[in-house]
């Protein structure tokens, strides 16, 4: 009997498996920064607090409000007053939590495609901002209702389903400046101050700036986002001018801030 040996050449190994692993769904991933929205201190008393501002806000035109203004209108507006101020900066620290809270690591390590991620915390803040402002107007519905009924006045409902829609838009603008500011920064304190600079100091020079050289009162609306912001608030943009104004402030201050800020984030070192 003889062995039969086989030379080396003839032996063949199976080459390893190697199993790829499913994308995570981006649904999930904006389930997930939605959650982390609501499970910190700071995130979680930010949501709250625009119930309660909005019952607040309600309660403030009851009381001290005459009987000719017991309207949707002046509802909305003091409703709307603390929404322009707090929703921005959900939209802030929905960004600079990463960093602040150093989750980044963790968060990029399980996704490392960036970009999937400040795309899912972009929807997840659009989500917040609908659902904030449908809360904002029925609590204002509400005290309209009541109002009226207290009062003994018929109730007035003046602010149209467009009027509504440009007011949402307003509010939804000022998130989408706080967040591109978060993007741009990435550090919460210094994002929330530029959010104050560009809201309430920048306005005023640009004004100054107007009224003291001729050549700028012509330009001031088409860089000045507050300028338009005040006009989708009042219903004041019914011209294709009007709109256009809009779309260059938001290409000034959000498009291509946000454009930098993600070309950055993308290659900027987490720790």
């Amino acid at each position: 009997m003889t062995a039969t040996i086989a030379s080396p050449a003839t032996i063949t190994k199976a080459a390893p498996v190697r199993r790829t692993a499913d994308p995570i769904p981006m649904g999930r991933i904006v389930k997930v920064e939605l959650r982390k929205m609501f499970n910190t201190r700071s995130g979680f008393w930010m949501l709250v607090s625009i119930g309660v501002l909005s019952v607040v806000a309600t309660g403030a035109v009851l009381v001290f409000a005459p009987d000719s203004a017991i309207i949707y209108g002046n509802f909305a507006t003091a409703i709307g007053f603390p929404m322009s101020v707090i929703l921005p900066m959900i939209a802030i620290l929905s960004v600079t939590s990463e960093w602040s809270q150093r989750s980044g690591l963790t968060t990029f390590t399980l996704i490392p495609g960036r970009g999937r991620v400040i795309g899912a915390k972009a929807f997840a803040t659009v989500v917040v901002g609908v659902v904030s402002m449908a809360v904002a107007f029925a609590v204002g519905a509400l005290g309209n209702l009541a109002g009226s009924t207290m009062r003994g006045v018929d109730a007035v409902w003046d602010i149209s389903v467009a009027a509504g829609a440009q007011i949402l838009l307003g509010n939804l603008l000022g998130m989408a400046i706080g967040f591109t500011l978060g993007v741009v920064l990435r550090n919460s304190a210094a994002a929330i101050v530029g959010y104050f600079v560009v809201s309430f100091v920048f306005p005023g020079v640009l004004v100054l700036l107007a009224q003291v050289r001729s050549w700028f009162e012509d330009l001031q609306p088409w860089i000045d986002w507050n300028y338009t912001q005040v006009a989708l608030f009042e219903n004041d943009t019914d011209t294709a001018s009007e709109w256009a104004m809009f779309a260059s402030t938001t290409m000034v201050w959000i498009a291509l801030p946000l454009a930098i800020g993600l070309l950055f984030l993308r290659r900027s070192e987490v720790k």
